[in-house]
């Protein structure tokens, strides 16, 4: 279970708003600030804003009159005071915390988040997954608002409240689980009557319960406030959903699409009108017609390094011509880097009392529907004048209530003049009146998801918003069966919403179902979250299996909300499983710390397999993701696959029989720079990062590594590299040596030298020798400059304790060196006089270049070692070498690898990469990156936020649904692909399995042949050649059984398999395993390969 919550400190709501003028710094405390929490009434629709002119019948509700506080850290002044965006002391980002974010956002983006107070009125389950998205970006405030109070209904979607909930104002009752999520939000209340002035003290406004007419009201107050308030109206109703957005009439979007710059190096320039750029074919060009691009480092034609941003036109993968006469310009000489110059752009956002009668072109998210935007557009205001007039929702299964909805459709349509729509699809309104009251788990996480995104845009102009309207439905996730009215009427419990849109039988199906998450990160908490409150694997008959074997680390915390800071270090499924149990205390759950695959097929054996119902994937490698997929090919499982990156999602549904499967298409494999270019003509900051890293690695993790293996059993180490002979063994061997003899530090001092003379070699000795082999004016064979384009001519660096970049290399390296060799760390070691002192005190050799010195240049080559011919020979001298210098070494002794660690900011790895790095990028002449670039390159951190990860899971639910009813053809699911930067959402069929045919057979990767018993080889080939198929090779895993090649082999022919297997191929066969599973090439008749199923014998 979770550890118990932290203390609550109650803190009245006017020390909220005191300053701190005294101490002029930021001052912290732990509360949650509340407003108003006064008694207050509620629509009988649970309304969180006023309903204005058309309020319905009102029933009485309340709250207490107290503050609601939990342990939190926020940051004065309170939300009460409105403060622009530069007025605003800015707290430091916590870079450990928020550095998958700051991947995606960047540092100012993120100070304008910390500076943004946002109301979110409605705190129903769209409500909560948005503030939980918010708060987890780190937005400064988050004021919660809802008259409303807690019912068993809501319990379906908010993951907030338990059934002790039930009767308190849903606002208090969210406050201090949400605050719990980040302490340095500020999370606020209200609780009555939300009034238009109040919305001045907030940059954003999210409504997501509120009626058209008061929605207008409050929406013409922030489009025309000074500055405008950014409004987003949202809704959430069974299977459908809707936002609208008003930025203001005058919005500044600052990046439009959150990807880097585009760049290219040039390879030339001609003098004419316009002037044709080419660049080198090191990487396709990504401009496109219109960009604006600058020039930098160009030789010859200077004029264009003035930095003046130029139009391209006519732009092709290696080329394009540029707007400007360039024919009196300077001859091109060589070089020169262009880029692309993101402009930012201004929305014209119209209110909206105007966009509801001309909403212009609506953002679509399913090409099959391209007509269902306009006709939901109309159900959505049918539906608030049904209530309106009604006072409440229609009812589920009622057909006097979606008759009445129809009518007033109808009614309105007639009314748009040219804009009429031609059929309103009767039965999808029927469909949208019936759920018109439930708000369902899964919608609720997609359209969190995609308003939380909205919202950030709002606050910080990053990305392209949403203009302005965006409706959606997933109608084919209904059961295929058509439901009975009695079947959803509530039953009085925490499905009722669910049921109200499902039906009672279906819910049943949820709860008895067994299911697999593989995974409890980001993606696998808001499953554990969204399975939870769903209801899946709730019922007796029903289990939910988590797996996952890391632990949780600080840099979660931003996106995992499951897990808080007391829990780093523990298991990562084991905290979730308890997490999502107090969601809904009914989850039959158990959590594993399992990795899944080849070596725990004695966890997840045939029987766990075939007792599932699903699997849902929560992975973040596209190894395991393959791994699980066979699995669930093998034993036709359902798959739901999802992953993000950054602002984009995708989901894939793997379904038995009716889709491909994940591994049927891979993405093609990412670019590797050469292993030369890397190692010495790097032309951008990636490629000294990687080389930063290797080199890290290098010295820090396998040498001292190889120094412990060889010293734990000197013997079986040399004979090794003696046996292996290879230019690989003479080089571990020598930095063994190096490591033990010439390089091996006993003091602190020894390992500043150490540090100081790496910094020698790597960026002035080097640099020279390169310079010496290949001039500045050396040719090619052909007789071209060697170095043109991409290659940068080197420049090497003298030292100085004056340049701090130097010094912090140095203390960097022999902090790390220290501890390899388990030498403690002076205090003085960080005093920068004193560290410059011990450096001055190091004898630096002169430099002498060599003669003869090979310098890989061949792009193709993956090794820097060259063989020699009297390798050997050397490896022999180097062991009798190392063996007398064992001899020297204490008992015992033993060095301390080091492992990359990017997360932790105390360790020095980064400050010792990015020093690496950014001294080898000074020698190229290429721009300097700061730690946290450098950590996301060198760390391969994966860009990730909250917002996309909870829209993914979402999307996989609605899919779920349709899994679980089991009726449903291929055309019913989804694939979706989305982008909320821009915002783009694709949706579309999943692809069919490719069906193989042979005489009247045919099959697809879903089919498995078995055969009971235990064939021979001669019965298994007979087997095949009844069907019309030559077996001529059969293989099992990476034995070979059989080959008709072979004559040999042809005396296994009366053997059994299983017999084969074990004893010819010496194949374990662990005692659960109950089958062997065999790999068949086959010809037909004419000798054409057949590709078959997998052939399964079961022998137990």
């Amino acid at each position: 279970m979770l550890p118990r919550k932290r203390p609550v400190e109650v803190v009245k709501p006017d020390e909220d708003s005191g300053s701190d003028s005294d101490t002029g710094s930021l001052r912290k405390k732990a509360r949650i600030g509340c407003l108003t929490a006064s008694c207050a009434s509620a629509t009988s629709r649970g309304s969180a804003a006023g309903t204005g002119e058309c309020d319905g019948k009102k029933s009485g509700g309340g709250g207490e009159e107290s503050s609601v506080s939990a342990s939190s850290t926020v940051v004065e002044p309170s939300v009460t005071t409105n403060m622009g965006l530069e007025d605003v002391n800015m707290q430091e980002i916590d870079e450990d915390l928020h550095s998958r974010q700051l991947a995606v956002y960047g540092r100012e983006t993120m100070r304008r988040l910390f500076a943004s107070n946002v109301l979110i009125s409605g705190m129903q389950g769209l409500g909560a997954e948005i503030a939980k998205n918010l708060i987890l970006a780190g937005v400064k405030s988050v004021t919660l608002h809802d008259e409303g109070l807690v019912e068993l209904w809501d319990l379906s979607s908010n993951f907030i409240f338990s059934e002790n909930d039930v009767g308190k104002n849903r606002a208090l009752a969210s406050a201090q689980k949400l605050q719990e999520l980040n302490n340095a939000v500020l999370v606020s209340t209200l609780s009555t009557k939300l009034t238009k002035e109040q919305l001045s003290n907030f940059q954003a406004v999210v409504f997501t319960d509120v009626n058209l007419d008061t929605a207008i009201e409050f929406d013409d107050y922030c489009h025309n406030h000074q500055p405008p308030i950014a409004f987003i109206k949202t809704e959430v109703r069974g299977l459908f959903g809707n936002i609208f957005c008003d930025f203001g009439p005058e919005f500044t979007v600052t990046d439009v699409d959150g990807e880097e710059p585009h760049t290219g190096i040039i390879a030339s320039i001609s003098n004419d009108k316009p002037a044709l750029v080419t660049c080198v074919d090191d990487e396709r060009l990504e401009f496109q017609d219109g960009d604006l691009v600058i020039f930098s480092e160009i030789h010859g034609m200077t004029e264009l390094n003035d930095g003046k941003p130029r139009k391209v036109k006519s732009c092709r993968p290696y080329s394009f011509f540029l707007e400007e006469d360039t024919t009196n310009f300077g001859t091109y000489v060589k070089g020169g880097i262009v880029t692309q110059v993101k402009q930012p752009k201004v929305l014209n956002f119209k209110p909206l009392k105007e966009a509801i009668k001309t909403p212009g072109e609506f953002l679509l998210s399913d090409f099959a529907k391209f007509d269902r935007p306009p006709l939901l557009h109309l159900a959505f205001q049918a539906l608030d004048k049904f209530m309106c007039e009604m006072g409440r929702f229609p009812v589920a299964g009622l057909e006097d209530d979606a008759q009445k909805l129809i009518s007033i459709a109808t009614a309105m349509n007639e009314g748009l003049g040219d804009g009429k729509l031609d059929d309103l699809n009767p039965k999808l309104l029927r469909n949208f009146a019936y759920g018109a009251r439930a708000v369902l788990n899964p919608m609720a996480a997609m359209f969190g998801g995609i308003v939380g995104q909205e919202v950030v845009k709002a606050c910080s102009g990053k990305f392209h918003p949403l203009v302005q309207f965006f409706y959606f439905d997933s109608i084919e996730s209904l059961p295929t069966e058509p439901l009975e009215p009695s079947d959803c009427k509530p039953l009085n419990t925490r499905y009722d919403a669910q049921i109200s849109v499902f039906g009672a039988k279906f819910q049943q199906k949820l709860e008895n179902t067994r299911s697999f998450v593989v995974g409890s990160g980001a993606l696998g908490c808001e499953f554990l979250k969204n399975l939870a409150l769903m209801g899946v694997s709730c019922g007796a008959n029903g289990k939910l299996t988590v797996t996952d074997d890391d632990v949780i680390e600080k840099s979660n915390l931003s996106r995992q909300f499951l897990f808080r800071d007391w829990n780093i270090g523990q298991a990562k499924s084991t905290v979730a499983a308890s997490a999502a149990a107090l969601i809904n205390p009914r989850l039959q759950i158990e959590a594993l710390q399992n990795r899944v695959g080849p070596e725990t097929e004695n966890v997840f054996d045939d029987t766990f397999w075939e007792n599932l119902n699903v699997v849902i994937n929560a992975l973040d490698n596209v190894n395991a993701r393959l791994y699980v997929d066979q699995r669930c090919v093998y034993f036709q499982k359902p798959l739901l696959e999802s992953g993000t990156l950054g602002a984009k999602c995708n989901t894939q549904m793997v379904i038995p029989h009716l889709t491909e499967n994940y591994g049927a298409s891979r993405d093609p494999p990412e670019k590797q720079a050469p292993m030369c270019t890397v190692h010495s003509f790097p032309h951008n900051i990636d490629h000294c990062l990687t080389w930063a890293r290797s080199e890290f690695e290098g010295l820090l993790e396998k040498t001292p590594s190889e120094v412990n293996a060889y010293l734990s059993n000197p013997s079986e180490y040399t004979t090794a590299m003696r046996n292996a002979g290879d230019a690989q063994a003479r080089d571990n061997l020598e930095r063994v040596l190096e490591c033990l003899d010439r390089e091996r530090c006993e003091t602190f001092q020894d390992c500043i030298t150490w540090a100081r003379l790496k910094f020698e070699d790597y960026f002035s000795n080097r640099m020279k020798q390169l310079i010496y082999t290949f001039p500045e004016d050396a040719l090619t064979s052909t007789g071209a400059p060697f170095w043109s384009a991409p290659k940068r001519f080197p420049r090497p660096l003298e030292f100085s304790v004056s340049d701090l970049s130097h010094l912090n290399f140095v203390l960097a390296g022999s902090i790390l060196r220290a501890e390899t060799f388990g030498i403690l760390v002076p205090d003085w070691a960080k005093n920068p006089k004193k560290l410059a002192e011990a450096v001055d005190r190091v004898i630096v050799p002169d430099f002498q270049p060599k003669q003869g010195v090979k310098i890989e240049t061949d792009e193709n080559a993956t090794s820097l070692s060259s063989a020699s011919i009297d390798d050997a020979a050397v490896i022999d001298e180097l062991i009798k070498k190392l063996e007398q210098r064992r001899k020297t070494l204490p008992s015992g002794y033993v060095m301390k690898p080091i492992q990359f660690e990017k997360d932790d900011d105390t360790n020095y790895h980064m400050d010792f990469i990015a020093g690496l790095a950014n001294m080898r990028a000074r020698n190229y002449s290429i721009p300097e990156v700061d730690k946290l670039r450098a950590k996301f390159i060198a760390g391969r951190i994966i860009p990730a936020i909250a917002t996309s990860t909870a829209m993914a899971t979402g999307l996989v639910c609605l899919e779920l649904y349709k899994v679980i009813d089991g009726g449903h053809k291929v055309e019913d699911y989804r694939n979706t692909f989305a982008n909320l930067a821009l915002p783009l959402f694709s949706m579309a069929e999943p692809v069919p399995p490719k069906v193989i045919k042979h005489q009247d057979m045919s099959w697809t990767v879903w089919d498995r042949w078995t055969i009971k018993g235990n064939p021979t080889l001669r019965e298994l080939i007979k087997w095949l050649a009844d069907k019309g198929l030559d077996a001529y090779s059969i293989s099992c895993g990476s034995c070979l059984l059989y080959n008709s090649m072979f004559p040999r082999h042809k005396d296994r022919m009366d053997k059994k398999v299983v017999d084969v297997a074990r004893d010819v191929a010496k194949m374990e066969i662990p005692p659960y395993r109950r089958h062997l599973d065999l790999m068949v090439a086959c010809e037909d008749e004419e000798e054409n390969d057949v590709d078959i199923p997998q052939v399964s014998v079961y022998f137990r």
